[in-house]
């Protein structure tokens, strides 16, 4: 089971960390990704996390902005988003899968645990 947190309302350029926890079991997915929504719009890759390597990937839209890591011993990734604009704000969701591939990161069909969901509001 994943657990998202840590969102709320930011003014743009200011910065908010996301959490990720895993209950249950062991962790130890092959990826874990963050993955956000807009009203209107389709769920969209921001980034992910390779956890035996550690190795990061992200959009586009988040490259030098957005950094994912992770505590193994909490189990939890975290998403350090920084310069936060207008246009991030959504709802954000982490998932998880033991599978997944490195072709299929970005795809939201890969990965098979989602936790619930945490609003990101960023002010002009």
């Amino acid at each position: 089971q994943l657990q998202a947190s840590g969102g709320g309302l930011v003014q743009a350029g200011g910065s908010l960390r996301l959490s990720c926890a895993a209950s249950g079991r062991t962790f130890s997915p092959r990826a874990v990704a963050w993955f956000r929504q807009a009203p209107g719009d389709e769920r969209e890759f921001v980034g992910a996390i390779k956890w035996r390597e550690r190795r990061t990937y992200y959009s586009e839209s988040v490259k030098g902005r957005f950094t994912i890591s992770r505590d193994n011993a909490k189990n939890t990734v975290y998403l350090q988003m920084n310069s936060l604009r207008p246009e991030d704000t959504a709802v954000y969701y982490c998932a998880a899968d033991p599978s997944v591939i490195h072709s299929n990161l970005a795809s939201r069909s890969a990965y098979a645990y989602w936790g619930q969901g945490t609003q990101v509001t960023v002010s002009s």
